[in-house]
């Protein structure tokens, strides 16, 4: 599927889009009104609004249960763009790049329609094919649209299920939900890997998207294909039926790249060696989130010096900073701003624990000192321990200036 517009955050009036200098998935660009929560757009007869893209996918509900699904989507489907009416609005949807509306849903679909590669609906099928109808152009220029019942049980393709990847969007969605997909194109049978999607439902970003259309190629030509899956959940499968011949598994990319694969699709937190690139010649990079950042601090610590001795030790690790799943801390650091700041900024969620849960893990290298102050024998590498559920961390503990650091890994079994 060819994506719609580019990588960066796009403000779009019907069907211009333009790149704007901010960086894709940055939401601080969400107009807010004067208490802090979202603007809603204003929809209007003859009037195409203006709504800010920050992913390829769209997602709109216009009820209670609705929004609830819309929101779940969110945290676990990367890529996705909210929309809902502003009276169910929560206060925190400028912060998390929810756009509200007021109006009637029908006169968003225009401004939606042309500039995402899917739409997936929180509203009635009978309702969508309406609104859709007088929008409809080709096949190979439509977006793929996918319909959700408001209880969340059955996730329909609806629209350009091959052309548009509605069917590997309907797939995906329903994976996430937990739900019944149901596509009804009698030549839905090919089952393999939709490759802009593959592990979307884990969070799963690419790297880059230059190679989606050429790998996406070799899968769908059953051309030689290597998986190559260092870490993140192994059960990215989505079909009941084996694995095709041509597509193979491999645990590290030495292994793979010995086979000569035709294309590859490579699931690692690692930065690659100079000696492993070649893989991707036509390959996708897909970062899976497994990293957990155990995080203490002085009182006051800025957030540039938290984010430099992040990156400092993800580099020196040889990690990326695209993996981290969460940074991890005692209650007691709830509302350090210069660690909300950072958190903020990446979208990482600041996990907390009391003293009494942080001391319940093992620990390396217990301090006095830190339970005089805090009440727990440590920080850092204990909050990491506790979120992997790891006996032996990356990196157990570094002290740098007012940080102290220590980086875990969530492991799956296979």
């Amino acid at each position: 599927m060819s994506a719609k517009g580019g990588d960066g955050e796009r403000d779009v009036m019907g069907t211009e889009a333009t790149s704007a200098a901010a960086s894709k998935g940055a939401v601080s660009n969400t107009p807010t009104d004067a208490t802090g929560g979202a603007q809603p757009v204003v929809l209007q007869e003859g009037i195409i609004p203006t709504v800010r893209l920050n992913g390829d996918y769209a997602v709109v509900a216009i009820t209670k249960h609705g929004v609830e699904l819309a929101r779940r989507l969110q945290s676990t489907f990367s890529h996705a763009d909210v929309y809902y009416m502003s009276k169910f609005a929560r206060g925190d949807e400028a912060t998390k790049g929810i756009q509200l509306f007021e109006g009637s849903v029908r006169l968003l679909f225009p401004a939606l329609f042309p500039a995402y590669k899917g739409i997936i609906c929180i509203i009635s099928l009978g309702a969508v094919v309406r609104m859709i109808a007088p929008l409809l152009e080709d096949k190979k220029k439509d977006p793929g649209i996918v319909v959700i019942d408001d209880k969340g049980e059955h996730v329909i393709s609806v629209l350009s299920g091959h052309l548009g990847g509605a069917n590997e969007l309907t797939r995906e969605v329903a994976a996430a939900l937990g739900a019944r997909p149901v596509l009804t194109t009698a030549s839905d049978v090919q089952k393999t890997i939709a490759v802009d999607l593959f592990g979307r439902r884990f969070g799963w970003t690419w790297e880059s998207a230059d190679k989606l259309t050429p790998v996406s190629a070799s899968v769908v030509n059953e051309e030689r294909v290597a998986v190559v899956q260092e870490s993140g959940e192994p059960d990215w499968w989505l079909y009941d039926t084996p694995l095709p011949q041509t597509i193979r598994v491999y645990d590290d990319v030495r292994s793979a790249l010995a086979n000569k694969p035709q294309a590859a699709l490579v699931v690692t937190h690692r930065l690659l060696e100079a000696n492993e690139e070649a893989i991707l010649a036509n390959g996708v990079l897909y970062r899976p989130k497994v990293i957990a950042l155990g995080i203490g601090c002085n009182r006051g610590t800025s957030a540039e010096e938290i984010e430099a001795v992040i990156r400092e030790t993800l580099e020196e690790l040889r990690f990326s900073i695209h993996s981290v799943k969460a940074v991890c801390t005692i209650d007691l650091k709830k509302d350090e701003e210069g660690l909300l700041a950072v958190c903020a900024k990446y979208g990482w969620p600041l996990e907390c624990y009391t003293p009494g849960e942080l001391n319940e893990m093992p620990m390396e290298e217990p301090s006095d000192t830190v339970f005089k102050f805090t009440g727990a024998y440590g920080v850092s590498e204990p909050a990491a321990k506790r979120y992997t559920g790891a006996e032996r961390l990356a990196l157990t503990k570094k002290k740098s200036g007012n940080v102290t650091i220590s980086v875990g890994l969530l492991a799956f079994g296979k």
